[in-house]
């Protein structure tokens, strides 16, 4: 496919979630991804599930998500074969992608000075759960772990007393955007020196990375956050409110916003306990119980459109089937359409960034395990005869 990073070949050895995720996101942009697998079964994520789709049911929804627009070779590492190969590819690669846990591939012979040595320019992207270093560096990662070790599940649950890990892999999706910003900081440092280097960042990094003003109550202001359900931290009203069929989303985050509020619920927005940020958060209680009183006399429907009406953001609580079939998410290309090998015509979740101005783009489907092995040989065999 085309795009601003077509001139890109990235090497992606990582399996499951955060490098694969990191991978995808270079070859939206139209890198040639080779997603590198070993012959027996490939990436971990083929086996996840459910559910599983195809005519043996034994395609893996897990890995379609994180593995569009790449194709699939297979090589053992162990192998003086599986090591060649990889070596051939290094040299005419761009970028490297592994998760491995720290020192694997230095055993299986490839540490950065080998790969540095074979291809000087080379980027190599490196996730691990805690870091490369450190006094626990060297520890694997799931991300509910990382979830839970890096603060995410302090703060997210109906209160301080119940935990909760959000609902999507969030620790590994944010390692792999993460890496692919660094990636793109080396390979736009690498057209001024000559020479790629490490990009490293872990589960852990990804997670404290988005603390936003969460760390900085603590690391400021001496305050540890706590879950606070589904209201706002710092401002009220700002969460999801009880109305007669269901639960809305009304976000004030002024106190100009707040009048209109208060004004569609027949409050007076001027009382002592009300009149500002400070106030309202304070007294959040009393604030909700009056507020849904009032939202209790009108259904959903009705409040959305008065509330959208009056210029207040407010939003329903969507399931996913909901939000894929909603047309302002068809209307941003989140829902793409590619022709699978087996299961043919399949839609999935699509790139959250659009060029403005560039042509829509023809994505590639998650490739079965191995299947483009004699196109990849048959490209590196040109690029080692000096074709482009």
């Amino acid at each position: 496919m085309q795009g601003p990073l077509d001139d890109i070949v990235v090497l992606d050895l990582s399996r499951a979630l955060a490098g694969p995720h990191a991978a995808q996101m270079l070859g939206d942009m139209g890198a040639k991804v080779i997603k590198v697998e070993h012959p027996a079964g490939g990436d971990d994520s083929r086996g996840w599930g459910p559910p599983f789709v195809g005519p043996d049911h034994d395609i893996s929804t897990y890995f379609l998500a994180a593995n569009r627009n790449k194709q699939s070779i297979t090589a053992d590492l162990k192998t003086p074969e599986g090591r060649t190969l990889i070596e051939r590819l290094v040299r005419h690669g761009d970028v490297l992608i592994e998760n491995f846990r720290t020192g694997v591939l230095d055993r299986l012979g490839f540490p950065v000075a080998r790969l540095h040595e074979l291809n000087p320019r080379l980027v190599v992207l490196s996730i691990t759960g805690f870091g490369h270093d450190g006094p626990e560096g060297g520890r694997p990662g799931y991300d509910q772990i990382a979830q839970g070790e890096a603060g995410l599940m302090s703060l997210t649950g109906p209160s301080a007393d119940e935990p909760y890990r959000v609902g999507a892999s969030v620790g590994d999706v944010l390692a792999g955007m993460y890496g692919a910003y660094g990636v793109l900081a080396a390979l736009h440092e690498r057209a001024r020196t000559g020479r790629g280097r490490v990009v490293r960042t872990s589960l852990l990094a990804g997670i404290v990375g988005v603390h936003a003003y969460h760390g900085t109550a603590w690391t400021v202001g001496g305050q540890v956050p706590a879950a606070a359900g589904n209201h706002h931290s710092t401002i009220a009203p700002y969460g999801a409110f009880r109305c007669a069929d269901g639960m809305i989303q009304i976000a004030a985050g002024n106190d100009a916003l707040w009048r209109k509020v208060a004004v569609l619920l027949d409050i007076d927005p001027d009382i002592p306990k009300y009149a500002t940020n400070r106030d309202r958060f304070a007294h959040r209680g009393d604030l909700v119980a009056d507020m849904e009183k009032a939202l209790d006399a009108h259904d959903r429907v009705y409040w959305l459109t008065a509330l959208t009406e009056a210029g207040v953001p407010a939003g329903a609580i969507r399931t996913l089937d909901e939000v894929y079939t909603w047309e302002q998410t068809r209307s941003q290309g989140l829902l793409i359409e590619v022709d699978h090998p087996v299961l043919g015509r399949i839609a999935l979740p699509g790139p959250p960034v659009r060029l403005d101005g560039a042509p829509a783009a023809e994505h590639s489907p998650p490739p079965m395990l191995g299947q483009d092995s004699t196109d990849v040989l048959t490209w590196l065999s040109g690029r080692e005869g000096g074709q482009r």
